[in-house]
């Protein structure tokens, strides 16, 4: 090459093969190392907070605002006219974030307060990754932007973007690879210091296209300046494209909060929306989508119209529910993906397209991670985006004709007349009665709402119209599926709970019930002459009911540690010789529990004084003395997600530390969705603690909250302690069949969800 001008791919070097293989490598290798990285230190983390799915929303804030920190810098490095130049820069920057490596938590910023942890954990992990995450996150947009430079003049140079489908190929992999592959066969140990060796691999692979830039054939084009510019990106332009990356970011984090809630809080469900996400990025930025736009709009509509509909049908499955949520957030995702590469601006632009981007995603992962649970007492946020959504859709601009306007009307008027009709029966009582008499209201609700569904379909190309009834059909969604009279609502980082009043006649007449997440957590009768009997899990006749029974049989003061205090359950069961104390992570819920006006399990059942240390279970009970606890319950859920660092070895052994010699500590494993049981013994296996097992299933004629059914396993650090329990033939042995045990380093949560589906 002898000149700055590259007219002709067949005739520079810089078009070979080589160059492309290359950069493409490149920038597969910095993509996977990116989206790999995110499951992997977010799980390094979550022992920390309780295993919160919160944790994950708020760790993606953290990588979509490094994401942002490293296409600014990619941008501003595009300032610099000389390939050469910039090829040190970075070489340089990489070398500086190597020295974090490899990685690991920080405790610079000591232990998390439980009362306000967003801070603590946007500071950790600033400190622990922040320079290599946003060092690479700059590898896409800055290594499209030197392709662009060297094929200058070539057919490949005038539409870089389609490497960015190959970067977001490459990041899908790896992420499908995590839970499939990676956690079930590697410590985290192993997964961090291969990370490591594949950041070597890339700075080798980026010192490869420095040489390729410097060397003699390249120099010119090293050298060259910049692409001519092209017109500046307009203003509403700019704005839409933000708003085009606001809206799939924020419903990512909507659709993760949905999953882990009520499943587990793991990365093989972290990283499906997330993989999905990055899917709409490879169709989208193709020349040739696999899935045309039209042909997206129509798609994303259906299943819309589907997802606002079943939220009527509380009895409908959760796989197939799960499957609807990611259905409509993958084509919502996708359109608006769609559209903003057709607004995509020319390659001298390609970095500042990339900002804009990635602003979006930040700004809507914050509102949805960090403000939305300061202005919203419940997750309205996720369906609030979604009907944003439809106001991005493409608009048909023709006038609307009659027919348009009829279907309008009747789909807000089916929409609304559903929560008329509910308001309507909860103070009238003759319509009431002959609702119940003839037809469920529920059941009429849901015909109501597939009726406004299906007209907001048939006038999709109306967007504001579309919008307006599919927000009605939501909003009346909501009160079909109210199981309960709530009565107090309130949100923390650890999710929202709810107080809610229900009537069983058969404890008395009024309960009041909380409900965190999808999932009821506690229940107690208001009526004086019932209001200490424990309920549900917490019954006499549950596994969790008999140890503490038998414990005090054995100990006239017995010692009592709790982990997870719900409605405050197991406080009736103190003696006033008995210490009690709870560990909670969530200040809200031992608010809650110790309000009379809601339970009065701790405030007026317990004889004497019931304790409350806040934190994570497995930092606060550290600093407890050993040999403390003759019954330790292990009870700690997050809806019904598993804080597995609860349930590891190393935390058994730990449990065990802590009990008195006719100590036992129990672990309360009622799941619907995963295998816990398994692992758990396992865990008691490995460290030769003797365990008994337990299913108590509810009786089919006491009252609905008088008990539940309710799996445990009891662990002593001696074969006498449990003498008594085996003397129980309601207790039985059992093994964990060969399951390995989880460690700090070890968590096979795919394997639990398979075992239980099997």
């Amino acid at each position: 090459m002898t000149d700055g001008t590259m007219t002709s791919s067949q005739t520079q070097p810089s078009g070979s093969l080589l160059t492309s293989a290359l950069f493409a490598v490149a920038i597969f290798t910095s993509a996977s190392l990116v989206f790999v990285v995110q499951p992997m230190v977010t799980k390094l983390i979550l022992p920390l907070l309780g295993g919160s799915p919160a944790v994950w929303n708020t760790a993606m804030v953290f990588f979509q605002s490094a994401l942002l920190a490293g296409y600014l810098y990619a941008h501003l490095l595009q300032k610099i006219g000389s390939l050469k130049t910039q090829a040190i820069v970075h070489l340089a920057a990489l070398a500086l974030a190597a020295l974090f490596l490899p990685l690991q938590i920080s405790g610079l910023t000591g232990e998390p307060d439980s009362s306000a942890p967003i801070f603590w954990l946007l500071a950790t992990l600033v400190i622990s990754i922040g320079a290599p995450f946003a060092i690479l996150s700059a590898t896409a947009p800055l290594l499209q932007a030197w392709f662009a430079r060297l094929q200058a003049g070539t057919k490949a140079g005038q539409n870089p973007y389609v490497l960015y489908a190959a970067s977001n190929l490459g990041s899908f992999l790896a992420l499908l690879s995590y839970p499939v592959l990676i956690e079930p066969m590697a410590a985290l140990s192993a997964q961090r210091t291969v990370w490591s060796l594949g950041y070597g691999f890339f700075i080798a692979l980026v010192i490869g296209l420095a040489l390729l830039i410097w060397s003699r054939r390249n120099m010119a084009a090293a050298q060259a300046p910049a692409l001519e510019r092209s017109a500046p990106i307009p203003v509403k332009r700019k704005l839409m494209l933000v708003l085009l990356a606001a809206i799939p970011s924020s419903l990512m984090l909507g659709v993760t909060s949905h999953l882990s809630t009520d499943v587990a809080s793991a990365p093989f469900l972290w990283v499906v929306p997330l993989a999905l996400y990055l899917l709409t990025f490879v169709i989208a930025f193709q020349n040739r989508p696999w899935i045309p736009l039209p042909v997206t709009l129509m798609l994303q509509a259906v299943s819309l119209v589907l997802v606002v509909t079943m939220m009527g049908q509380s009895s409908s499955s959760i796989l197939f529910l799960f499957g609807a949520h990611l259905l409509v957030f993958f084509l919502t995702t996708l359109m608006c993906h769609q559209q903003m590469a057709a607004r995509k601006p020319a390659p001298d632009r390609l970095t500042e397209f990339y900002l804009l981007m990635s602003l979006g995603g930040v700004l809507g992962g914050a509102f949805t991670a960090l403000l939305a649970p300061m202005l919203f007492k419940t997750v309205i946020e996720y369906p609030i985006v979604l009907v944003l959504a439809c106001l991005v859709r493409s608009p048909d601009n023709k006038p609307t004709t009659r027919k348009q306007h009829i279907l309008a009307i009747a789909g807000v008027v089916l929409a609304a007349s559903v929560p008329i009709l509910f308001e309507i029966m909860r103070y009238n009582e003759p319509f009431k009665a002959f609702v119940q008499d003839h037809i469920t209201l529920s059941r009429l609700a849901q015909f109501l709402i597939l009726g406004a569904g299906i007209c907001a379909f048939l006038i999709r190309d109306k967007v504001v119209m579309f919008a307006v009834i599919i927000a009605l059909c939501t909003y009346a969604g909501q009160h079909v599926t109210r199981s309960y009279n709530y009565i107090f609502t309130d949100r923390s980082f650890f999710g929202v709970t709810r107080i809610g009043r229900t009537v069983d006649l058969d404890m008395g007449g009024d309960m009041h019930v909380m409900v965190h997440g999808t999932t009821l957590h506690g229940a107690q009768a208001r009526h004086p002459q019932v209001k200490c009997q424990p309920t549900m899990y917490y019954a006499n006749s549950t596994p969790l009911g008999q140890a503490a029974l038998l414990i005090q049989q054995q100990n006239p003061a017995a010692r009592m540690g709790i982990v997870g205090l719900g409605s405050g359950a197991m406080a009736s069961y103190k003696r006033s010789a008995d210490t009690m104390t709870f560990f909670e992570i969530d200040p809200m819920v031992d608010r809650m529990a110790r309000n009379p006006e809601m339970f009065t399990f701790v405030s007026d059942c317990a004889q004497g004084q019931v304790d409350t240390i806040l934190g994570d279970a497995r930092l606060t009970l550290q600093k407890q003395p050993k040999g403390t606890y003759d019954y330790l319950l292990i009870d700690a859920f997050s809806s019904d997600a598993v804080p597995a660092h609860l349930l590891t070895r190393e935390a058994v052994a730990m449990y065990l530390s802590l009990l008195s010699y006719q100590g036992v500590v129990v672990l309360h494993l009622s799941n619907r969705h995963l295998d816990i049981v398994r692992p758990a013994m396992a865990a008691a296996e490995a460290l030769d603690a003797p365990f008994l097992h337990q299913v108590h299933v509810k009786n089919s004629e006491s009252p609905e909250y008088a008990e539940a059914s309710t799996e445990a396993i009891v662990i002593a650090r001696n074969p006498a302690a449990l003498e008594a329990f085996k003397a129980d033939n309601r207790w039985s042995k059992w093994d964990a069949g060969g399951v390995k045990p989880w460690t700090d380093d070890y968590v096979d949560l795919f394997g639990a969800v398979r075992r239980h589906m099997q």
